[in-house]
């Protein structure tokens, strides 16, 4: 991992659906947010990962989406995009949420970016989709909701830029 920067992405934030589709596999559901939402694309040389996060009121933002090129998972793109994203709030908002699976290896990875479990809607998955949901072969169930209190900035040292792609 070089110096990856991230973009703010104004506008075609559809040209982004091939990744968006690995965060959330519905494409009605990421239409109810993409355009409302702030998209940020890391690139490290080509694009690896995206985040949409919508402002949902009171101080809270929420990510939508995040997702990474499956070449580069593990490589830790996405947890350096969310301290991005969470340094760029900083001191506009008061958190950000987000909903996922009840995965050990996903709930990990929230908490080790400094989310912490708020809690659990069970048999979201179970309810809202008329097919299974499978991540890291675990059939989803139940849903799991994090918080992450935003404070001050300089949280990454990464660039920042608005691009148009």
């Amino acid at each position: 991992m070089n110096d990856p920067t991230v973009c703010f992405i104004v506008e075609n934030k559809r040209d982004f659906l091939p990744l968006l589709l690995l965060g959330d596999e519905r494409e009605s559901d990421i239409a109810q947010y993409l355009e409302r939402g702030d998209l940020f694309a890391l690139y490290d040389g080509d694009l690896k990962s995206v985040c949409v996060v919508t402002d949902e009121g009171g101080g809270v933002l929420e990510i939508q989406n995040l997702a990474t090129d499956i070449r580069y998972q593990r490589q830790g793109y996405a947890s350096r995009l969310v301290g991005h994203v969470a340094n760029h709030y900083a001191g506009r908002y008061d958190k950000i949420i987000l909903g996922t699976g009840d995965v050990p290896g996903i709930l990990s990875f929230y908490e080790k970016c400094g989310f912490s479990i708020t809690h659990k809607i069970a048999d979201y998955f179970t309810e809202h989709f008329d097919y299974p949901i499978i991540e890291d072969g675990i059939i989803l169930k139940d849903k799991v909701y994090l918080e992450m209190i935003i404070g001050s900035k300089n949280r990454t040292n990464m660039r920042g830029e608005t691009c148009n792609t």
